[in-house]
Formats: C-alpha cells, structure tokens, sequence
C-alpha cells in the first residue's frame, strides 16, 4: 500500500438516509478520512450516471454511494434504481480501463454513523491499494 497516495473519493448520500448517516456520525464525534468528499443528492436514484462518470473522468480515484435500506426510500425505489445503475457504471468502468471496484453501493441509515465511517474508511483503504485512477495520466499526455 502506498501510504503516499491519497485518493480522491467522492461520497454521494442520499438526503435523507446517507445523509442523516454522516450527521450522526458527526453528532458522535466519529471522524472518515479528509480526503473523502461527500456530497448531497436528493436521491440515489436521481444520481445521474452523467455525473458518477464524470467524477472519474475529472480524477476521482473512487466514488461511493450511499442510499436508504431496501424498504426504506422516501421515492420508493430510487436506492434500487441506483444500485442497478452501479452495475452498469461498473460495465462502463471496465471498457474505460478503470477497475470496476472504484465504486461502491452500500446502504446507509439515519442513524448509522458508524457504518457511514466505515464504509468510508474501508473504501480509502480499498482505493489506496488499488492506487491512482489511470485516467489521471491518461488526461495529462
């Protein structure tokens, strides 16, 4: 592992459940690595795959995903819409040239702060053996 690198993760959360995750955590006083930027959606679902790509294209090393549990969606079924669309991304990933395991779906509740820092902590560990996206050195040449 190169204890050097430090990726460019992006946390999209849900604002209701994926969010509601990162302020508990914060309410606990529990702390993810400062290289992981979230950012708020309204809904998983609503995630347009436009903008996951585009992440890795402007150099994310990795990019996380974070909705309410099965049942649980306050659209429904926008974390099962967005689960799919991470399998796809995933496809696109690997005809990119970018292993297909710099993004991950994980369900997140309200109250799971700890599991919002978890998840974010062992994806930073994930990415860092992976190492930097190719596509970084693609951009430059």
């Amino acid at each position: 592992m190169n204890d050097s690198f430090k990726p460019k993760i992006i946390y999209f959360l849900c604002s209701w459940c994926g969010t509601g995750g990162s302020e508990t955590a914060s309410a606990f006083g529990l702390h993810y690595p400062e290289n992981v930027l979230p950012f708020r959606v309204n809904c998983t679902g609503s995630l347009s795959t436009v903008y996951i790509l585009r992440a890795f294209l402007e150099g994310a090393d990795g990019v996380v995903i974070s909705g309410c549990h099965p049942g649980d969606c306050h659209y429904n079924n926008g974390n099962f819409r967005a689960r799919r669309r991470v399998a796809i991304i995933k496809s696109i990933l690997d005809t990119l040239g970018l292993e297909p395991e710099r993004i991950w779906f994980r369900y997140v509740a309200h109250g799971e702060g700890k599991r919002f820092v978890d998840t974010a902590a062992e994806f930073n560990d994930y990415i860092k053996k992976l190492g930097p996206n190719p596509l970084k050195t693609r951009r430059d040449i």
